[in-house]
C-alpha cells in the first residue's frame, strides 16, 4: 500500500529506544515516519547505544538525541520540554527491564523520566527473549501498563537473536507505524464505530480449476480499512484479496465466492446493529459505557453478475467437452438489494467505462439498492484496474462531489469526511 507522504503531516513524534537487539529495527520505524511527514526525535537509554549510535537517528531525524549525557536546561533538550512537544510518546524497543521499571514508575535514566513525565497515552513494543517475556513478572508488569495508559504491541513468534524459536520478538517495524498513526489520527466520529468493508473480486467456480471472476484487485477496499483503522473504527474486512501491508490487528475475513461473502456479510451486519464493543474497547474503562453508534458499511467489492448454473465438482476434461463448449450462467445474487439496510448507513461503489451515462447509473444505483451514497470510479479501461491511485465522485440522491486523483489511501480518508456527512 502507498502511505502518503502527508498522512502524519504536523504530527510530533517521541521515540525512545532501549537496550535490545531490536534496536536497529527502529531505524527503519524513523524512516517509515518521516517518509509520512511526521517529525521525529529520539531519546536513547545508554544500553541502547551499544546497538545502535545517536548518529542514525540524528541522521535520519534531523534532531538531537536526547540521553543522559546531553540533557539541557538552556533550551528544549530535556525530559519535560521533549514530552511537552510530543503528539505521541513510543517505545520500540522495550526491554524487560525497562517494562519493569516504567511499571513501577523508576526513572533511573533519561528514557524513563520522559515517560513518567509524559501525560498522554504511551505505545511500547516490548521486546525480549521467550522466558523473559512470558515470566509471569513481566505478564504482571505489562497488565500493570495497559491500565496506566499505556498501549501494548504484542510481540511476534520467530527465531530471536539468542537463535531460539519462541515468542518475544518486536512487532515488524510497519506494524508499529500503524499503531502510532491510529493514535494520532483518531477522530471522535469513527472511533470505536463498527464498520464493514467488502472487496475484491469474486471467484465464483466452474470446477475444480476453473472460475468465473474479475479484475479488482481488492486495493481500494485494503485502502479505505485501513484509513477506517487509522481513524479508531471498529473495521471488519470482508475481501477475496488484501493488501500485504495492511495492519496486522484489522479484522479480516477471506472468502472466495459471492455466496460466501454474502454469507459473512450478513453475519457482520447482522453483529454490527448488535452494538457489542470490540474486546480492545471494553479494556477502556473510560468507554465501557459509551452510547453505540450507528454502524457503517462499505460495500467496495466486484461481485459476479452471473454464476456457472452446474459448477462440476471435479475437473471437466477438454477430450469430453469436444471442440466447443457452452456454458450456461444463471444471474447471481444481488448481494447489495440482499442485505438489510435499516440502521446502517451502506456505500455502495460503481465502477463505470461509459462515461456519458456513469452518473445516471450511479443515482439509479441509490434508487434501486437502497443505498445512502455511491462512490462513482469512471475507469478508462481495464489497466486501470490494480493501479494505486483513484479519483472518486462521491454522488448522493441530491448533490455530487468530485475527490481529485491521488493515491488510494488519500482518497479513503476524503470518502470518510463525506461519508461522515451523511
Amino acid at each position: 500500500m502507498l502511505i502518503p507522504s502527508n498522512l502524519l503531516k504536523n504530527k510530533k513524534i517521541l521515540l525512545g529506544v532501549t537496550g535490545s537487539i531490536a534496536a536497529y529495527k527502529s531505524l527503519e520505524l524513523v524512516r517509515l515516519l518521516t517518509k509520512a511527514g511526521a517529525e521525529v526525535k529520539v531519546v536513547m537509554s545508554e544500553a541502547a547505544k551499544k546497538f545502535v549510535t545517536p548518529l542514525s537517528f540524528e541522521a535520519l531525524t534531523s534532531n538531537r538525541v536526547l540521553d543522559d549525557m546531553n540533557e539541557s536546561w538552556t533550551d528544549s533538550h530535556n525530559h519535560i520540554k521533549a514530552g511537552e512537544w510530543a503528539d505521541l510518546f513510543v517505545i520500540a524497543p522495550a526491554t524487560a527491564n525497562t517494562i519493569a521499571k516504567l511499571a513501577n514508575a523508576i526513572a533511573d535514566n533519561m528514557l524513563l523520566q520522559c515517560a513518567l513525565a509524559y501525560p498522554h497515552l504511551k505505545v511500547i513494543a516490548p521486546s525480549a527473549n521467550t522466558n523473559m517475556i512470558n515470566n509471569p513478572i513481566t505478564k504482571g508488569n505489562l497488565k500493570m501498563l495497559a491500565i496506566a495508559n499505556y498501549e501494548i504491541i504484542e510481540t511476534q513468534t520467530k527465531e530471536l537473536a539468542c537463535k531460539t524459536v519462541g515468542d518475544g520478538a518486536m512487532a515488524e517495524p510497519l506494524e508499529i507505524f500503524w499503531h502510532c498513526a491510529k493514535t494520532v489520527l483518531k477522530d471522535e466520529f469513527w472511533t470505536d464505530r463498527r464498520v464493514i468493508v467488502t472487496g475484491g473480486g469474486t471467484v465464483e467456480k466452474i470446477d475444480e480449476v476453473r472460475y468465473l471472476s474479475n479484475f479488482s484487485s481488492g486495493k481500494m477496499a485494503s485502502a479505505l480499512a485501513t484509513a477506517l483503522y487509522c481513524r479508531g473504527a471498529d473495521v471488519n474486512l470482508i475481501a477475496t484479496k488484501f493488501d500485504k501491508d495492511l495492519p496486522q490487528d484489522l479484522y479480516t475475513i477471506d472468502v472466495e465466492s459471492s455466496a460466501e461473502m454474502m454469507e459473512y456479510l450478513r453475519d457482520s451486519v447482522r453483529i454490527a446493529k448488535k452494538g457489542k464493543l470490540s474486546k480492545a474497547t471494553l479494556m477502556r474503562e473510560e468507554q465501557i459505557h459509551l452510547i453505540q453508534k450507528k454502524p457503517y458499511l462499505f460495500m467496495a467489492a466486484a461481485v459476479s453478475d452471473y454464476v456457472a448454473e452446474y459448477p462440476q465438482s471435479s475437473k471437466l476434461k477438454k477430450e469430453q467437452l469436444g471442440d466447443e463448449w457452452e456454458l450456461k450462467l444463471k444471474k447471481n445474487i444481488d448481494i447489495l438489494s440482499s442485505i438489510d439496510k435499516n440502521e446502517i448507513t451502506t456505500i455502495g461503489f460503481k465502477a463505470e467505462m461509459d462515461k456519458e451515462h456513469a452518473i445516471t447509473n450511479a443515482l439509479k444505483m441509490i434508487d434501486s439498492k437502497g443505498v445512502d451514497a455511491v462512490c462513482l470510479n469512471v475507469l478508462k479501461d481495464s489497466s486501470s484496474f490494480g493501479s494505486d491511485t483513484n479519483e472518486i465522485e462521491f454522488i448522493l440522491a441530491n448533490k455530487k462531489e468530485l475527490i481529485p486523483s491521488s493515491d488510494k489511501l488519500s482518497v479513503s480518508f476524503q470518502i470518510l469526511e463525506h461519508a461522515k456527512k451523511i
